[in-house]
């Protein structure tokens, strides 16, 4: 006799169907537990503000009591002393001084009698407004200009004859041109030496140079002797 197995008890005949039912079992789950949100909670506090009722004092009025102003004080009566008159005043009579036509004066003053003292002025010329220009000592010349042009070649002479250039500054390679500003006074002597330049062993240099001018006849203005401001440029120069 030959067995036969029951189709109702099959079992592997619905396991597709128990499969599909199980996997989305699990993907509802794994769904919902990847779309789970969790929020942090926040302490909350509340303060109870407790205002208390501020209470006013009441002052009291109290009643002022006004002083009244002291009484003015009393007047004293004026005692007034009668005075005898007894010395006697002398009037003064007060003369005019003023002199009539009639009045003669008796003190003439001269015009010839008035002294004039003259004052004789300081005063600086230029050396080329002078009327006649220091001379130089061994000039000679009819005219100012004649003077002047002899002037000028003896300062150039002077120069060239006494020039020295300093050691120092030669070594240091110190050159340039020193402006000298002098004065010929009333006497005759330079004076008021002044000097602008590079350094101040070329200014020291040119002031020795013109401190050895010779004396000269002073220039005049107006046939009188009058200081005679002159200038000079002196050029240090170091050839190579």
């Amino acid at each position: 006799m030959e067995l036969k197995k029951n189709p109702k008890l099959e079992i592997g005949s619905n396991s597709s169907l128990y499969f599909a039912i199980g996997l989305n079992i699990m993907l509802f789950f794994t769904y919902s537990a990847l779309e789970y949100k969790t929020y942090e909670k926040t302490d909350i506090g509340q303060d109870i503000l407790m205002l208390e009722q501020e209470f006013e004092d009441d002052i009291p009025i109290t009643e002022q009591i006004q002083t009244p102003p002291p009484p003015p004080p009393q007047a004293t009566p004026e005692v007034i002393t009668i005075v005898e008159d007894v010395q006697e005043i002398e009037e003064t009579v007060i003369e005019s001084t003023e002199m009539s036509q009639e009045e003669a004066i008796e003190d003439v003053i001269e015009v010839e009698d008035v002294e004039i003292e003259e004052i004789e002025e300081d005063v600086a010329v230029s050396f080329a407004v002078v009327e006649k220009v220091p001379i130089f000592p061994g000039c000679t010349g009819n005219s100012n200009a004649d003077l002047k042009a002899c002037f000028q070649q003896k300062m150039q002479e002077h120069l060239l004859k006494n020039f020295n250039y300093p050691e120092t500054a030669m070594e240091l390679g110190i050159h340039g041109k020193v402006f000298v500003l002098f004065e010929i006074n009333k006497d005759g002597v330079v004076s008021g030496i002044q000097t602008r330049g590079p350094d101040k062993l070329l200014e020291k240099e040119a002031a020795r140079i013109i401190g050895l001018l010779p004396k000269m006849i002073p220039g005049k203005q107006r046939g009188r002797a009058v200081r005679v401001p002159y200038s000079i440029p002196i050029n240090f120069r170091i050839e190579q």
